[in-house]
Formats: C-alpha cells, sequence, structure tokens
C-alpha cells in the first residue's frame, strides 16, 4: 500500500548533504570479496562473511540472522592485560572527561509534556497532532532504533567480558569501571525518551514493541568481539559513530514534516552518541600508538568480520525476518547505506592514522593495507550493482498495528 504523508515529498527527500547511519542497518549480502589479509583471529572464523551489500538492491539475497556464530572467546593474549591496566592513569585524565556530570545532563522530562502540569493533556493532544504528520515507515525506523537503545543490559554486558577493562566487582573504582558505568548511565536516557514519545504518539503498538524488546534483551548479541578489547574498542568507535548519524538523520526526517520538538529529541541523542565515539576513538587512538600491531591487526578483523548492528536477534514473536525487514526500511528512507559504511570506515582510517602506521610486522603491513583499501572497494562494488527497478513489496509490522509498509 502507498504511504500517504502531508509533507508529500518526504519518500523523495534526498539525504546528500550528510553522512547517514547503524547501531547499524546492515543484513547478510552473498556478495563475495577476496581478500589478502588473514590473521589468527580471523582465521578461526569457519566461514568469512561479505561486506554488507545495498539492502535496497539486493532484497532477493538477504539471510537471516544466525544465532551462535561465536566460536572464539579470550582471544587477547594475557599479557596485553597489564597493558591496559598501564592505562588506567591516562583514562582517567583522558576519557572521563567525555562523561557529563549527572546535573548538566539533559534528562528525558525535559522533552516531554509534564504529567504535574496543569495543560499536560493539552501537551500530549499537541504531540499527537505533529506524529500524524509523520509517515509509517518513518515510524518503523524509529522505533526500530528505539528498541536498540532498550537493549542495553546487553550492552553494559558485553564491555564487562572484556579482559583488562571490565568492572570485576560491579562498583570497580578502576577508570575502565567507571567509563563503563557511566557510558551506560548516559545511554540510558536515550531509549527512555524515545520510550515515552512512542507510547505518548499513539502512533504505535506499545506492548508489541515491549515484546520486542523483551526478545531482544534474552537473545543478546553475536558482535564477535572475543572478550578482546582491542576489538571491542573498535566495535564501540563504529557503532557509536554510526548511531550518531543515525539520530541525526531521523532528527532532519522529523524536522522536514514540521516535528520540530522530534527534532530536537533525536539531535540532543545524537550529541551525545558523538561524544561518546570522541572518547572510544581517543581510546583506540592511544592503542594505536602504544601496541600499533595488535590494534590494525584487531581493525583488520573487525572489518573482516563486518560491523554488525547489536540489535540482529530482533524479533516481535512474529517476524523472524523482523531485523532485515527493518534494516531494509531504514535504508529505504536514506538513513543508512553501504556507502555510509564505507565512509565511516574511512573516518576511522583517518582518524587512527592508519596510512602511516609504520615498523609493522607482517601480518601487520597486510591487515594496514586492506583496511586502508577496503573503503574505495566497497565503493566499486555498490557501484557495480544496478538499481532495483521492479515493484517492492509490502509487508506488515506488528509495531504499527500491522500495517503494511513498502519495502
Amino acid at each position: 500500500m502507498a504511504l500517504i504523508c502531508s509533507c508529500q515529498d518526504f519518500h523523495s527527500m534526498k539525504l546528500t548533504t550528510f553522512v547517514p547511519f547503524t547501531k547499524t542497518h546492515l543484513v547478510y549480502s552473498r556478495v563475495s570479496m577476496s581478500s589478502s589479509f588473514s590473521s589468527s583471529s580471523a582465521r578461526s572464523i569457519a566461514s568469512k562473511e561479505a561486506l554488507p551489500g545495498n539492502l535496497e538492491k539486493s532484497l532477493g539475497h538477504a539471510q537471516k540472522p544466525q544465532r551462535s556464530l561465536s566460536t572464539v572467546t579470550h582471544s587477547m593474549p594475557p599479557e596485553k592485560i597489564e597493558l591496559f591496566k598501564s592505562l588506567e592513569d591516562w583514562v582517567k585524565t583522558n576519557v572521563l572527561i567525555h562523561l557529563k556530570p549527572v546535573e548538566k545532563c539533559w534528562q528525558p522530562q525535559d522533552f516531554l509534556p509534564d504529567p504535574a502540569s496543569d495543560g499536560f493533556l493539552e501537551q500530549v493532544i499537541e504531540l499527537k497532532e505533529r506524529a500524524k504528520e509523520l509517515p509509517d515507515d518513518y515510524f518503523v525506523v524509529l522505533v526500530g532504533d528505539m528498541i536498540t537503545e532498550e537493549a542495553l543490559p546487553t550492552y553494559q554486558s558485553m564491555l564487562n567480558t572484556a579482559d583488562g577493562i571490565k568492572d570485576e566487582s560491579c562498583s570497580s573504582p578502576s577508570p575502565w569501571a567507571i567509563w563503563i558505568r557511566g557510558w551506560t548511565a548516559e545511554e540510558n536516557r536515550h531509549g527512555d525518551l524515545l520510550n515515552k514519545y512512542l507510547y505518548l504518539s499513539g502512533r504505535v503498538d506499545m506492548k508489541q514493541i515491549e515484546k520486542t524488546v523483551q526478545y531482544l534483551i534474552g537473545s543478546g548479541m553475536d558482535i564477535r568481539t572475543e572478550n578482546n578489547p582491542y576489538l571491542g574498542v573498535v566495535y564501540t568507535s563504529f557503532q557509536e559513530r554510526a548511531t550518531f548519524i543515525s539520530h541525526g538523520n531521523t532528527g532532519r526526517l522529523a524536522k522536514h514534516c514540521g516535528d520540530n520538538n522530534l527534532a530536537q529529541i533525536c539531535g540532543t541523542i545524537a550529541s551525545d552518541e558523538k561524544r561518546h565515539e570522541t572518547a572510544y576513538t581517543k581510546i583506540m587512538k592511544k592503542l594505536f600508538e602504544v601496541d600499533p600491531d595488535a590494534a590494525v591487526i584487531a581493525f583488520a578483523n573487525m572489518m573482516q568480520k563486518k560491523i554488525t548492528m547489536p540489535a540482529h536477534f530482533m524479533y516481535d514473536g512474529h517476524d523472524d525476518d523482523l531485523f532485515i525487514h527493518f534494516s531494509i526500511v531504514a535504508q529505504r528512507l536514506g538513513v543508512y547505506t553501504v556507502i555510509d559504511y564505507a565512509n565511516i570506515l574511512g573516518f576511522l582510517v583517518d582518524k587512527w592514522n592508519v596510512e602511516k602506521l609504520s615498523q609493522l610486522s607482517t601480518e601487520g603491513r597486510k591487515a594496514q593495507d586492506y583496511v586502508c583499501r577496503l573503503g574505495q572497494k566497497i565503493r566499486r562494488l555498490e557501484e557495480r550493482v544496478p538499481l532495483r527497478s521492479e515493484e517492492r513489496p509490502a509487508i506488515p509490522f506488528s509495531w504499527i498495528f500491522n500495517k503494511s509498509v513498502k519495502l
């Protein structure tokens, strides 16, 4: 069924002046790519997955996310733990500054109708009126983003499995542990705010959304970081950059349809993600300084395995391919594309001065060459894939009362 929006050019809006998204909207593609790079960790993977293909152009090649993919754990040599311990003072001085004091942080209530106010009902009515201007496919993407944010317990658990940086006691005074808890506390506001907005909007089936969140947290995730902080920091650097971009894009689309309040909500969350990106990329840059060989091998390892959205086990009790369908809608709206994936890769290569690394081992030089060439290789593959011209299928989403949305 066709989507109708009072801002009639919503679906033809060209998002070309900024770099679009993931916490990442990528599906598995059967596009193959050869590479001369191989690391000890990468070799242990039974089957190397291809780089992401254009979702819009390869619907017929999408595969369901698989469970229990990881076969490698605790891949970091034990002696490297001491390196992370030695960086604690540096983390205290250079990373914890990217956490804001609670009293200086925004809170969800700053952007929502005040239930203690005499004008509460009028404020809710105004919010619902603005939400009516947004099309169904936009809400599919916004709900998917919110569900991803709400699975925060999984992400904190993942960080606390990383050797050398995990919070051993859940109240450790280690700067690494303080960062993990502080990051989690700040991120917690994101899902809370989006959840309350969606509840008040009246546009979504909250019970189905709540079930999806419970399914997702119960399923966990498999991002293949192997309890290895080198791999984990590469992953979080990429994802925070991608999430900063995604929330910025959803905010721009909301503004385009006249919902300035929602645009402000998304922009504020994006600002947090940018600050967190700065912290994680700074940590990785330090690792490139003190241990360049291990750092570049870890970078190539994660890029070869592909950075996958942490919500890839998304399920609502009905649609086994929910994550794939959500991802395709996000791709179609221009929220995230394969070229954006390549752009994030290029950003990190530049940020960490990967091309200028010297005195690497043979394996390190292969890893360096791999990541430095990969972005252009992705772009060339993307350019060779013909555009889809056939009519898109439409499927129902339980989040929006089983209304059908085109893929």
